[in-house]
């Protein structure tokens, strides 16, 4: 069963119980590029709802749509703020898509218009008693109301990335005070350096993970400027007057979230900048989880022939070949993940740069880019998590097997005997294998044992003091 819709371009069959209309089928028939529906990110349907909703709000304020048609639009957007996997199929455009977005635009005007119709009593596509255009996107245009919908679901979006790299965060700080007494050789060019605890390392990893936290929080302060009102290119052609203050007044309450208008909209309607930055910050998270879990899998390499200081949960067998060869799998994907994110960072700096004149008609890709990024990365945040970081164990006597029997730890004795005095010793341990200990104390006679003890137990190493 089908119904006629028309538009300027002709007339096109609909299905009849579909809440979408002419202009979002034209959208879903000319882009099929990604062969993904925007209706996978559940956080665009419900921010385009908010948008709308604050549209209409402000639009019966000031009296330019009729308060029954204002009220109904408003009851349609709070079903899809509400009930959005009931209506999650009727958002049906591809993500890439020419026209800056315009079809995903109507696709929600049309779906707020026929809901608005069924519930004033109307048939689905008599748009006589709510019109897409004339109701559902009055005193709007693609060019204000895309972009602010983009704004709101990366905020909600990003929120759980960052949930998620918090919790990431979490475990690894857990994972640093079951550690703080395991010592272990730390390393600088792949070579050992100088002692350190495995907590201290698992900490590093944390606090770098938690720079980007913040960094992402920051980046959603610039998504909270928006050109809600701006119109066609930021003059709020066709607007009603006091329009654009209202309306992002009220997105601003809707959503408890501090909206605020730019002080120039012909710029903001060009302008993708809170794109990049956040962009950009999400590849600082990618950037810091890749060199997290190289660290990971090059200290639980092995299991005989590697560093083995930590054993990885075993997930699944490694190898078709291989017999009882296991991999760190949690880790690779993270890599894999945090490489996509980075790349797709290259996207969104395209795009953005691709701007002409009052437009930038690249926008769907941006938004392509930056929902599979964060998508991605709170995914691979929860695996590292739950896959690999609260299950990793210590080998504890390796670990410190490695540091006793490192030529890095005369680096403890430089001030005692100046670093060409060292510098020999190291040679000599590197040339002959012999440990630091046989030929300091037991063949030079340059330390006594209870001096050697003093100067390499356990806390020493662990938190060295200074020596004049």
């Amino acid at each position: 069963m089908t119904r006629i819709e028309h538009d300027f371009i002709g007339d096109l069959e609909v299905p009849a119980n579909a809440y979408y209309g002419v202009q979002s089928l034209r959208g879903k028939e000319n882009f099929f590029i990604t062969e993904e529906k925007n209706n996978q990110e559940i956080y665009f349907i419900i921010a385009f709802a908010y948008v709308k909703k604050a549209a209409a709000m402000a639009n019966k304020e000031l009296g330019v749509v009729k308060p029954e048609v204002a009220d109904a639009m408003i009851w349609a957007c709070d079903q899809l703020i509400n009930n959005t996997e009931k209506y999650r199929d009727q958002f049906i455009t591809d993500w890439l898509q020419g026209g800056a977005g315009t079809s995903t635009n109507m696709n929600a005007n049309e779906v707020i218009s026929n809901l608005a119709i069924e519930h004033l009593g109307g048939k689905l596509g008599d748009y006589s008693i709510v019109n897409p255009n004339n109701d559902a996107n009055f005193g709007q245009s693609t060019n204000d109301t895309y972009p602010t919908a983009i704004h709101l679901s990366c905020i909600l979006r990003s929120n759980v990335l960052i949930k998620a790299a918090e919790e990431l965060r979490d475990a690894l700080y857990a994972k640093a005070k079951e550690f703080d007494q395991t010592l272990k050789m730390g390393r600088t060019h792949l070579q050992d350096a100088v002692p350190m605890t495995l907590g201290q390392e698992f900490h590093g990893w944390g606090f770098t993970i938690n720079d980007e936290i913040e960094n992402l929080r920051a980046a959603q302060e610039h998504l909270k400027i928006v050109n809600l009102g701006a119109t066609a290119i930021g003059t709020t052609v066709t607007a009603a007057p006091g329009y654009p203050e209202l309306a992002v007044k009220n997105l601003a309450e809707l959503t408890g979230i501090d909206f605020k208008n730019s002080e120039d909209l012909i710029a903001a309607t060009s302008d993708c900048g809170a794109y990049m930055t956040l962009s950009s910050a999400i590849k600082g998270l990618a950037v810091k989880m890749t060199k997290v879990c190289n660290d990971i899998r090059l200290l639980a390499s092995g299991p005989r022939c590697g560093l083995k200081e930590i054993n990885l949960p075993q997930l699944q067998p490694g190898s078709s070949i291989m017999p009882g060869k296991v991999n760190p799998v949690a880790a690779e994907v993270a890599n894999q993940a945090s490489f996509l994110a980075i790349g797709l960072d290259t996207t969104v700096m395209l795009a953005a740069s691709a701007g002409q004149l009052e437009l930038n008609v690249m926008e769907p890709v941006i938004t392509f880019a930056l929902y599979t990024q964060m998508k991605v990365m709170t995914n691979a945040c929860d695996t590292l998590r739950t896959k690999l970081v609260e299950g990793v164990t210590a080998n504890t006597e390796r670990c410190k097997d490695y540091v006793m029997n490192s030529i890095g730890i005369v680096t403890l004795l430089k001030p005692h005997f100046g670093y060409q005095k060292c510098a020999a010793i190291a040679k000599e341990g590197y040339t002959t294998g012999k440990p630091l200990h046989q030929i300091v104390v037991d063949e030079q006679h340059l330390m006594t044992q209870a001096e050697w003890d003093a100067t390499f137990n356990t806390q020493n190493l662990i938190h060295p003091k200074f020596v004049k």
